[in-house]
Parts: structure tokens; sequence; C-alpha cells
């Protein structure tokens, strides 16, 4: 695991471009701890950068930038090659002779040998790389299938630049830290940037399974295109092959096949040259990684989990019981709110952008806790999105097929009622139904009946899924000059005809809601919460995290399964349930999910709420100048009277105030 970053200068803008690239490293620091190089052909002006983290062959023959074994190419290489032993041994059968023992020298020979498309289509692994190309003065950016491995690209002034992360662009003379207002309304819906935007509207983010190419011998004259994208693989490619090749075998043959391409997958993800954990939360993702890391080691392996205080947010029992039976070397640490809301402050140096999602305080708790022990963590990543796992893929499609036949007056009527009624009063109602029925319901009823008003009015299953995921249903009404924005993107996409291109693909697809949503969560949510939070919190520790689950294979062959193969009796996740029922007792892992989160609405009504105040106080909105000051003055004040429980807006409005300040302080942010 690396970071990367590199620049071409075609006008020579740059007086001292090496000095640019190893500025533009060290912001990389924390993502490569273990070497560092630059690499400036002056006579093309172009440059790579890069940071090593040392996995596979420790030797400094696994020193990047590397060049290829004819100078052709040379490239800079964020991510692990799983299958590098076998493209070896054919590129040696064909005459290729290798120096050292690395992933990257293997990629080269492959793009010698193969090109860049083919060799990109073999690659099983995680991702990004930069490849520049002497004989034909290109440039190409490579990002893996599902998005790992991030890659940011743009132009800053007359120099194109692409880094890992977005504090690499700092060291560029004409930089300035802008924020993209359309990324922000993106934001304030989803808790993190939505893919390709940046929160810099300067800079994109290269989709996943593409390759960009940019002619450098075209930029002499002083144009500034951006680079032309390729896709070599999609979901929704892959999606399309599984319907047309449907599994036809029976539930029990599905999970045998199942565990014949996820077990070598877990196998290859267990290859290093350096310690090696998992991630054990005692959900059946995790919990089935560690069993098929177990079952295929011949010592313990070692597993890691974090511990909560707060009954309802602590799982660390499950994992126990599960590293118990399975012989794991387990460590557990239990933490305090205390320990927890230490990791608030540091926040906006551990995410290069703005980003929400709560679980990331205990994802990075967990990923220094291995950091100490492992350079390597297995983790459960991708089994919801892939079968069903949210209560979204099965509630929804019984909103659809109840909702969708009704008039669309009456669906909006019935949501108006609903919304009527404040949260508070629908809780409190809720609290004597319970008394009175003697039964426990659900925490935020309230909450729960407003999404519900929301989701009766959606149109589409794109919209119903829009619904389900957003944290606020018009996010463009809290960012100054957010209408204006909304309507000028909606006439970018009727120019394009982006939205009549994206209808007739879905159209052509014609999956089920539950399927549709899982599509949308592997496309969407996926890349844009989970890898990214993943991703910068291992990575500030300097950890590697490895996700079998995501795999490309096994993720085609997901899509071969039919929804009933996936959701089974209402109960998601079916073939992963069976598979870890193989070595694991069901009353280990079967109970209701829940989640990798923190107490967050009473922490912000709590120990945070000084922290809050102080970011969202009218002062301090005046000066940051993005947000309309009225509406977020309201949602505050509404949530510590206890009216409202809105307080993932919230937490995204704080996150966004505290990374601002950051990104505009002109100090380069590394953990």
């Amino acid at each position: 695991m690396c970071g990367i970053a590199g620049l071409l200068d075609p006008t020579a803008r740059l007086a001292d471009p090496e000095a640019v690239l190893n500025a533009m490293q060290r912001c990389l620091s924390h993502r490569g701890p273990d070497d560092s190089g630059v690499w400036f052909d002056r006579s093309q002006r172009v440059g790579l950068a890069h940071r090593r983290l040392a996995i596979v062959d420790l030797s400094p023959l696994g020193h990047q930038p590397m060049s290829s074994a004819s100078g052709r190419f040379t490239i800079v290489f964020n991510g692990e090659i799983y299958n590098f032993p076998t493209l070896r041994a054919e590129l040696e059968s064909s005459g290729a002779r290798f120096r050292g023992h690395s992933d990257t020298e293997v990629m080269l020979a492959a793009f010698e040998r193969w090109g860049i498309v083919e060799s990109t289509g073999r690659f099983a692994g995680m991702f990004a790389f930069a490849l520049w190309d002497r004989e034909t003065r290109a440039l190409t950016l490579g990002r893996d299938r599902v998005g790992k491995k991030p890659l940011s690209f743009g132009w800053i002034g007359p120099v194109f630049a692409f880094a890992s992360e977005l504090g690499s662009f700092r060291a560029l003379p004409d930089f300035t830290p802008e924020v993209d207002r359309a990324a922000l309304i993106g934001y304030l819906r989803h808790s993190c940037v939505p893919g390709p935007l940046s929160i810099h509207p300067a800079l994109r983010k290269l989709p996943p399974g593409c390759l960009a190419a940019l002619d450098g011998a075209d930029l002499a004259s002083g144009a500034r295109p951006l680079p032309v994208e390729t896709a070599y693989w999609s979901a929704r490619a892959a999606v399309s092959a599984g319907r047309r090749a449907p599994f036809a075998g029976s539930p029990e043959q599905a999970v045998d096949a199942l565990d014949a391409v996820l077990g070598p997958a877990v196998a290859e993800r267990m290859v290093a040259d350096v310690p090696l954990g998992a991630f054990l939360s005692g959900g059946i993702d995790s919990s089935l990684v560690v069993a098929l890391m177990q079952a295929q080691s011949s010592r313990p392996v070692r597993t890691f989990t974090i511990g909560f205080e707060e009954a309802n947010f602590n799982e660390a029992t499950h994992a126990r019981a599960v590293a118990a039976h399975l012989g794991t070397e387990h460590t557990e640490l239990a933490l305090t709110p205390g320990a927890a809301l230490d990791v608030v402050p540091r926040l906006s140096t551990i995410f290069d952008e703005p980003f929400a999602d709560s679980s990331q305080i205990p994802t990075f708790l967990v990923s220094s806790l291995a950091r100490q022990h492992v350079t390597v963590a297995l983790s459960g990543d991708g089994g919801d999105e892939l079968f069903g796992g949210y209560n979204r893929h099965r509630f929804g499609d019984q909103l659809w097929r109840w909702a969708a036949p009704l008039p669309r007056a009456a669906r909006r009527g019935t949501a108006s009622l609903l919304r009527a009624v404040r949260p508070s009063t629908w809780d409190r109602a809720a609290g004597i139904i319970a008394t009175l029925s003697q039964r426990r319901l659900p925490p935020a009823v309230g909450a729960k009946v407003h999404k519900l008003a929301t989701l009766l009015c959606a149109q589409s299953i794109g919209e119903l899924y829009q619904g389900f995921v957003s944290i606020h249903d018009d996010p463009a009404s809290l960012v100054v000059g957010g209408a204006a924005t909304t309507r000028s993107l909606e006439e970018s996409h009727a120019r394009t005809d982006e939205r009549a291109l994206e209808a007739r693909a879905r159209e052509s697809l014609m999956l089920e809601a539950p399927l549709e949503m899982m599509l949308l969560d592997l496309e969407r949510y996926l890349v844009d919460d989970i890898l990214v939070k993943v991703d910068r919190a291992s990575m500030a520790v300097s950890l590697e995290a490895r996700a079998p689950l995501l795999d490309h294979r096994v993720v085609e062959f997901a899509w071969t399964l039919p929804r009933t193969l996936r959701i089974r009796n209402g109960v998601g996740k079916w073939p992963l349930r069976e598979l870890l029922s193989r070595h694991v007792p069901r009353a280990l892992f079967e109970r209701p999910k829940q989640g990798f989160g923190v107490p967050m609405a009473r922490w912000l009504a709590g120990p945070l709420r000084p922290w809050a105040e102080a970011l969202l106080s009218e002062t301090a909105l005046r000066q940051d100048g993005m947000l309309e000051i009225a509406p977020v003055r309201k949602l505050w004040s509404e949530f510590l009277a206890g009216r409202t429980d809105r307080w993932e807006i919230l937490w995204a409005l704080a996150c966004y105030r505290q990374w601002a300040d950051a990104w505009r302080s002109g100090v380069p942010r590394t953990p």
C-alpha cells in the first residue's frame, strides 16, 4: 500500500519541479512510511512521486518510481496485484526476466507484453497507478474495478497533476483551497462527496474500473484537456453478464460455488512479507473472512475488535465468542467514550475531503489497534452490497410493491399527513404504545416516520434509493447559491442527455427493486463512503486493508445469483450465512444487524456540544461563507431543544466546518 502523485508541466511553469514533487510525496508520508522516490524527465516535463508501505518484496528492488526493462514505461503504483505470481509465470514463459519479486515489476512487464488495456483487465487486486509512456508521450491513470484505491486529478493553473489524496495538490504554486458547491451539496445529502466530483472544483476523481489517458505531445500549445476516460470494467456490465448466464444449480450448490470463489480470494490476500491479521466485529462478513483465513492457516490468525461501554453499540462480546470458537489470537480494546471523542478533533487530518459517516471513528480506532501488531488486515467489506445485507434491500422492496400502484396524489397526501406530526410527538406516541403493549419499539420512531413520508413520494426505484440514503431531503437549501447550482447541474445534464442514457441503461437491466438498490450501493455508497472510510482511516496509521469479498470474481459471481438466493425468507446475505455456518455455530452470528457506529446523537447533545456550537455559530458560519446561516442554526436549535433527531445532518455540517477550517489554513494535513 502506498501513496502516489505526479504532474505534467508542458509549458515549463515550475522553476523546480523536483522540489514540488518531493513536497507532494511528503504530504502522503502516512500512506507509505518505509520509502519515498521522485522521478522527473526534464525533456518531456513529466514527473512521478511515490511513498511506499512495503508489503511484498521488502528489498530496494521494490522501490518506486520504477521503469520497465526496456525503459519505455515508468510507473508509480498504489495497491496490490494479488494474481501477480500467475502473471509472472506466464510472462517468464514468454521470455521476460525479473530482477526482484514485486508486483510492480510484473505490471511493467505486462504492459510491455500485452499493452495497457489488456494488462489492466488481467490484474486482480486493488490499485491506482500512473504510467508514463516515453514512446507515445502519454500519461495513463488507472483505478481498480470497484474503487478501493483513490486517485484524483486535474489542472491546477498550467500544470496537470494527480495524487492519492488532495493534500498533495497544495504543493503546486497555483493551488487555492476552493470549495465546489455541487460537491458540497452532494456531501450534505450523502455524508460523503459523491464521485466523480471532488470538493475542489478543478479536481475530479477517476471512476472505478477506468483508465484515463492524456497525450503529453498535444500540451505544448498551452491547451488543458482532461484525460480521455475508458472503462475496462463496470458493475453494470457485470450485472448484465450475470443475468445472461445465471447460476443454475441448487441453493446448496450456490453455497459451494461461493466457497470455491471466495476461499481463493481470501488465500491470495493472505500473501504478505509482513505480519497480517483481520478485523473481527462478530458480524456475518468479518466472521466469514476470518473463518476462511483460519481454515487455510497453520497457526492462529490475529484478529482485532473494538468494544464500547454503550451496550447498543458494542459487538465485542460477539467477536470474542467467534474468535474463541475459531481459535484466533484475539486482541480487544475496550474504549471509554472519552477515548473515542478524542478522535473527533483529528478527523480533518485523516480525511482529505469532508466526510461524516460516524463509523469513521471506530474504523480509525480498530485500525490503530491492529497497526500495533500487524501491517496488513483483512476486512469483511462488500458483503452487504453484494448479498442484500441492508434493511433497504428488504424493506424497500415491500414498500415499493405496496406504494408503486397507488396514485401519486394519494402517496403525497399520506406523506403530508405523516410530516404534519413532529418527530418528537411520534416518539411520545410510540412510548405510550410500547408501555401499553409491553413491547419494545425501535428508537427514533419519529425520524423513521418522516423518512417513510419521503419514501412514499418516490417515483422510481432510483428516487426510492436516494430517499433511503439521504441525510437531508433538500441539501441545496443549506448551501449559499445552492439553488442556482442545482439548476445549472440539471441544465448540464439535459444538454448532454446523460439522464436519458442512464435511463436506457437501467431499462435494459430491468432489475427488481432489491437488486437495483444493491447495484446502486455497489456503484455509489460502497465507493464514495465505505471504501473512502476504510482507506483513509487505515492509511492514516500506515495499515493496509484488504477486502476479499470485493474481489471482482466474487462480485461477478454474486450477480449470477437471483434475488431469492441472496434474500431468503426476508433474511439477507443467505449464502454468506450458510457458508459461515459450516465453520461457526449459528447461535454465534444469527442476530439483528447492529452496524459499526457510535452514539453520536447523545454525544452532540452532550460532550461534543461545545465543539459543534463553536463550528456552527453564526459568526463561524458567516466567516465560512458557504452555508446558509438561518436553516443551519434552526437545525441546531431544534436538535438541542429535543424537537428533532437530525443528528446525521448536524454531524455532517460540523465535520464540514472543521474540515473547511483546516482546508483553508494552508497547513498540509498529514495524520
